[in-house]
């Protein structure tokens, strides 16, 4: 077994540099942006057909697969944070069985969403209670991408390994090449064809399982992976597979708080009507797009985290804390800048809709807070996510979810719509203080 190339090309030393962090971070930036980018273009399309119900309908199809998927985004983070760590105390064969564990994980879990596909789709509509044309229209999305669900999870896993090792650009390679088959798919079967909603759903299912055929081909290209004298036997070596199980454990409970939040969210927008709804649905987007940009930071720092738990550098771990908090906060600042001054187009994007876009132009202050009260814990996620420390990340967001629960019965009967964005500040606020709670114990944990 070997593997070919280079892990990190920059090399990573506790005097790393802002610019190291740079060329580190902006391949895994523009590489997070392109996630959210899925739904954008499915919502944006879809935001052009005349009935608002085909918006709602693609928010509630997105947001089930969200959930489904989101349960499981453990295989691309802990993938990245046991990578990263097997690298840094340079330990090969660790480092392809940080691969091969959660990949079997992967496409065990896809297969029972297919087989489970009907009790989900159903379960989900009767959660949500949204009309029956928005539910047709879900129902309509769902039946189509649900059969890509153990490429999706699989593609997690590939991702997150070559996060791990350091492959910045080919994970970018990975997204955009998935991104603009998409985008060139969405115009191809809803404008041009006329499939309207399930024309969407096609494409993204399409995109999906030839993102991760493109990235078996890198893995395999790149790395050139040899598994001739493997140790197969240690798959199943119980310490480290004990250790992943508890760790994955941690982040799908942080998930379960996390989606949890999202559904309440998307539940009360829905009981408000098709066009709060359809408004909610196009700044969710655009939120998303914000998160995942800092997430492309908070990557960063994973990596760099995970290669001082495995060398076992104090130093280096420091400087990753300082470097993405200084990065994660101007980029907080620009992001809302851009939303003062570009705000009304970012929004017109998505939607021409006269109705929906007034709505979500009256709801567009809450777009602006986001940043700055959500930036640092998604900063810090990366960073105890590199460390594999997930008991934290679960503590901290289920504090957080409670501060939700209770802002949702004090704010939304006296002031409805926005009094749902008000309990999602305090939650994104929440979940950056209650993380913050738990650095220094990390610090002693990982170091003494």
């Amino acid at each position: 077994m070997k593997i070919g190339s280079p892990a990190l090309a920059i090399k990573v030393s506790h005097s790393f540099s802002h610019r190291q962090y740079l060329l580190l971070a902006i391949p895994l930036i523009i590489s997070g942006i392109s996630t959210p980018i899925l739904g954008a273009v499915d919502t944006a399309v879809v935001g052009r057909l005349p009935d608002p119900s085909a918006i709602g309908g693609v928010a509630i199809g997105a947001f089930i697969f969200n959930t489904m998927y989101w349960l499981f985004g453990f295989l691309r983070v802990s993938t990245t944070g046991f990578t990263s760590q097997a690298q840094g105390s340079h330990n090969e064969n660790e480092t392809v069985l940080t691969f091969l564990r959660p990949m079997f994980i992967a496409v065990m879990v896809g297969l029972i969403f297919i087989l489970l596909q009907k009790p989900i789709l159903h379960s989900a509509i009767y959660f949500i209670g949204a009309s029956n044309e928005i539910t047709a229209f879900s129902s309509t999305y769902f039946s189509i991408r649900i059969w890509g669900a153990p490429f999706t999870l699989l593609s997690y896993v590939m991702i997150g390994w070559l996060m791990g090792l350091g492959k910045v650009k080919w994970t970018l390679a990975t997204q955009i090449f998935m991104n603009l088959l998409n985008i060139v798919l969405d115009i191809l079967f809803v404008p041009i064809l006329g499939l309207g909603v399930a024309g969407v759903a096609y494409a993204t299912l399409i995109s999906e399982v030839s993102a991760v055929l493109f990235g078996a081909w890198i893995i395999v290209r790149t790395n050139k992976l040899t598994l001739a004298n493997f140790p197969f036997g240690k798959l199943l070596d119980p310490a480290p597979l004990i250790k992943m199980l508890k760790v994955n454990r941690d982040l799908f409970l942080r998930t379960v708080c996390l989606l949890t939040m999202t559904g309440i969210f998307t539940a009360k927008g829905a009981s408000m009507g098709e066009v709060t709804l359809a408004a909610n649905a196009v700044l969710l987007q655009i939120h998303y797009l914000m998160a995942y940009l800092l997430g492309g930071f908070a990557n960063a720092s994973s990596i760099i985290v995970g290669r001082a738990i495995g060398g076992k550098d104090q130093s280096l771990f420091k400087r990753a804390l300082s470097l993405s908090a200084q990065w994660g906060f101007l980029a907080a600042i620009v992001l809302s800048l851009c939303l003062v001054f570009f705000g009304e187009q970012v929004v017109s994007l998505f939607t021409t809709i006269h109705e929906v876009k007034v709505t979500a132009y009256d709801l567009l202050i809450w777009m602006l807070i986001f940043p700055f009260v959500g930036f640092w814990g998604l900063q810090l996620e990366g960073i105890f996510s590199g460390a594999t420390e997930a008991r934290f990340i679960r503590d901290s967001i289920l504090f957080a979810l409670l501060i939700f629960l209770l802002s949702n019965w004090l704010f939304i009967p006296h002031l409805h719509n926005n009094g749902v964005w008000l309990s999602f500040i305090i939650f994104s606020a929440g979940r950056s203080f209650f993380l913050w709670l738990y650095v220094p114990k990390l610090t002693r944990v990982k170091f003494g």
